[in-house]
């Protein structure tokens, strides 16, 4: 074998859909309703913390629903972790969204026992968050899937 054949291209099929991403999109769209409708009328019951976590929540789901139709997994499921596994599934698709999912991560350090460490948001904040849930759904509805 010469030095030109052994760094030929491997010819990769591409990967099979993981079983179940249908139903972790049908939960993204259930936790994405819950966190806007508890936002708009509930918030006597929602709290700001409570409305976060749902909204991880179906971010989570939404990811997840995209890289498992693409037979990829993350690492890990912090935010951080997430945005890295759709950048290597899907190269500079997430745009501007991936900085605030990034972000989102501020909120909840709780990997590491040593550091955790859970700093609630304001309820102004919340807004922000279910537009950018609502972005990242549509990129996965609209060009992912």
């Amino acid at each position: 074998m010469t030095a030109t054949n052994m760094f030929q291209p491997l010819q990769l099929k591409p990967m099979e859909p993981i079983m179940g991403w249908d139903e972790f999109l049908e939960d993204g769209e259930g936790y994405l309703k819950t966190a806007v409708g508890g936002h708009e009328r509930r918030q006597n019951i929602f709290s700001a913390e409570i409305l976060y976590n749902i909204i991880a929540m179906a971010i989570e789901k939404f990811v997840m629903a995209a890289l498992m139709r693409h037979g990829a997994l993350p690492y890990n499921h912090t935010m951080g972790d997430l945005v890295e596994a759709m950048d290597e599934t899907f190269p500079r698709a997430m745009g501007d969204i991936r900085e605030g999912l990034i972000e989102l991560d501020k909120y909840q350090e709780i990997c590491d026992i040593d550091t955790y460490n859970i700093s609630p948001p304001s309820m102004e904040a919340i807004p922000g968050m279910l537009e950018l849930a609502d972005n990242l759904r549509s990129l996965v509805v609209n060009k992912l899937l």
